[in-house]
C-alpha cells in the first residue's frame, strides 16, 4: 500500500491538473482526494499491506506512459535487446505498457511465436503487448491468419520495417482488420524513392556522398493508405510520420471522417537532418530526420491533434553494428528512456503543448487506440502511474537497454522519472532521490480511516 501525498496529478482522461493525495492498494488506485485522513508521518498496516507514505510536494503524477511502437528484438536478435532488458528501459522511462512490433526472427506471424513473446512479457514488471505481422514473413505477398493472431493476443497488425506495396493486398488487409476491430499500422516508405535509407535526400546526404531517401517515399504511401482507409472503413496508423506533406494529408483525411491516426517520434520532433553530421549513424533511422520545416509541421500536428500519439520506435542495435560506415550501419535508435524528457524540453517548455497534452499523447491516446486498460488514473483502476520532477536535470549515461545507439547518450536532459508503478508494484525507482521523501513508520491505522477525507 502506497500513499502519494500532496502530488500534482496530471490526468488527461479527466482533464485534471491539481494537487491531491493518491492511495494505492491491492494493485489499484483506491482513493484520490485532498488531504486524505492519514497523518503523513505514519505508516499503517491495512488489509495485510504495509503502508508507505511518500512526500510528493513539488512532484507530478500521471498515468503510466504507453508506447505503441517498440522493437525488443526477441526472438532472433537478443544481442541487441531482450524482452526483459527492453521492459527495464521502458520502466525507467516511465512506460508501463508497450506494444512490440512483429519484425522479429522468426516473424510474429504464427501462434507459437506470438504466444512466446506474450509469455515472456508477462515475466517483466510492465505490460508487454504485441502486434502480429500483416503478411507472412513480412514478404508482402500472403496475409497472415489475422483472426487467429487476434485470438492469440495480438492488439494490432503491422509489417513495420517494410512497406506494403500491393494495393489490393492492402485493401484486403484493411477489410479483415476492420471486421476484427483492430488497427493496422503502416511503415510508409516506397522503395522507388529510397536510394540510401536512413538519411534525408538533401544537403546532409550530399555531404556523405549519398542520394538519401526522398520525401516522396512517405508522401505517396500516406496518401494511398488514407484513401484506402476511407474506402474500407479500417482504422489505420501512420507510423513515425516525418514529412510536412504527410501531416497535411492526415489532417485532411481526418476532416473527411477517415479513421486514420498518426504517431510522431521524439527524434522527429527534436532533430533535423543536420544531426547526421553530429551523430553519424546514431542519427540514422527510417524514415529519416528531415528539415526544420518538417519538424515544425510535426509539432503543429501534435498541437492540433492531427498526430495523436508519441511513440519511440525504440530500435536497439549493437555498438559494433552502428560503428560500421554510415551506408552499412543499420537504421534506428533507442528511445524509451529519453522520450519523456525530450517531450518536456522540446514541446512543453517552448509552449507547443501543455503538460496535460504531452501526457495525453504519450499515454491516454495510444491506450485508447489499442484498447488497453491504461492511460488514466481513476479510483478502482489499475495503479499504473509515474512520478516525475519536471525541473530535475539528469545525465543519460548508462542505458537500461542492452544497446546504446542514441544521439542523447552522454547528454544532460531535463525532466526525471522518479517512480514507475505498474499494477501498484514498483517497476522503477530513483532510490537516491526518493529515499529522503519516504516518511518513517509509525502508528497502525484501520483501513476505513484511510478512505475518508478530513
Amino acid at each position: 500500500m502506497i500513499m502519494l501525498k500532496s502530488v500534482r496529478l496530471i490526468n488527461p482522461a479527466t482533464r485534471t491538473d491539481e494537487i491531491c493525495d493518491i492511495l494505492i492498494a491491492e494493485q489499484k488506485v483506491i482513493k484520490i482526494g485532498e488531504a486524505l485522513s492519514l497523518d503523513a508521518r505514519l505508516i499503517a498496516r491495512a488489509k495485510g499491506e504495509v503502508l508507505r507514505v511518500l512526500d510528493c510536494s513539488g512532484l507530478c503524477a500521471a498515468p503510466g506512459l504507453v508506447d505503441g511502437h517498440v522493437h525488443f528484438r526477441d526472438p532472433g536478435q537478443t544481442h541487441k535487446e531482450e524482452i526483459a532488458t527492453g521492459a527495464g528501459a521502458a520502466a525507467a522511462g516511465g512506460f508501463t505498457s508497450v506494444v512490440c512490433m512483429a519484425n522479429t526472427i522468426p516473424t510474429i506471424d504464427n501462434e507459437e511465436t506470438i504466444v512466446s513473446v506474450i509469455r515472456k512479457g508477462r515475466m517483466t514488471p510492465i505490460h508487454v503487448y504485441c502486434c502480429a505481422a500483416v503478411t507472412k514473413g513480412l514478404q508482402g505477398k500472403e496475409l497472415v491468419d489475422m483472426k487467429l493472431m487476434k485470438e492469440c493476443g495480438a492488439v494490432g497488425f503491422t509489417d513495420d520495417g517494410r512497406p506494403l506495396l500491393g494495393e489490393e493486398l492492402v485493401k484486403e488487409a484493411m477489410s479483415r482488420a476492420r471486421r476484427l476491430k483492430l488497427p493496422l499500422s503502416f511503415h510508409e516508405e516506397d522503395p522507388r524513392f529510397v536510394k540510401d535509407p536512413g538519411v534525408n535526400s538533401g544537403p546532409a546526404a550530399e555531404r556523405l556522398g549519398l542520394t538519401g531517401a526522398d520525401r516522396r517515399a512517405e508522401i505517396e504511401m500516406v496518401e494511398r493508405d488514407c484513401r484506402l482507409a476511407g474506402e474500407t472503413g479500417a482504422t489505420v496508423v501512420i507510423q513515425h510520420i516525418s514529412a510536412a506533406e504527410s501531416v497535411e494529408i492526415v489532417r485532411k483525411a481526418k476532416r473527411a471522417g477517415v479513421r486514420v491516426f498518426a504517431e510522431a517520434t521524439p527524434h522527429h520532433f527534436s532533430l533535423t537532418e543536420e544531426a547526421v553530421s553530429l551523430y553519424g549513424s546514431n542519427a540514422k533511422m527510417n524514415p529519416p530526420l528531415r528539415t526544420e520545416s518538417d519538424r515544425g509541421a510535426i509539432i503543429e500536428g501534435l498541437k492540433d491533434g492531427t498526430i495523436e500519439m508519441i511513440a519511440t520506435d525504440h530500435a536497439p542495435h549493437a555498438k559494433n553494428e552502428k560503428d560500421r560506415p554510415f551506408r552499412e550501419a543499420p537504421s534506428g535508435i533507442i528511445g524509451l528512456e529519453t522520450a519523456f524528457s525530450l517531450g518536456l524540453m522540446n514541446l512543453v517548455e517552448p509552449g507547443h503543448l501543455t503538460l496535460l497534452q504531452l501526457i495525453s499523447r504519450m499515454s491516454t491516446e495510444p491506450a485508447k487506440l489499442y484498447g488497453l486498460d491504461a492511460g488514466v488514473i481513476r479510483e478502482d483502476a489499475p495503479a499504473d502511474l509515474i512520478l516525475f520532477d519536471t525541473e530535475r536535470r539528469w545525465a543519460y549515461l548508462a542505458p537500461k537497454s542492452k544497446s546504446t545507439n542514441s544521439p542523447w547518450l552522454g547528454k544532460s536532459l531535463k525532466g526525471k522519472i522518479l517512480l514507475t508503478l505498474c499494477g501498484g508494484r514498483v517497476a522503477h525507482e530513483d532510490t537516491q532521490t526518493l529515499a529522503p521523501r519516504w516518511l518513517p513508520a509509525g502508528t497502525r491505522m484501520k483501513p476505513d480511516e484511510l478512505l475518508t477525507n478530513d
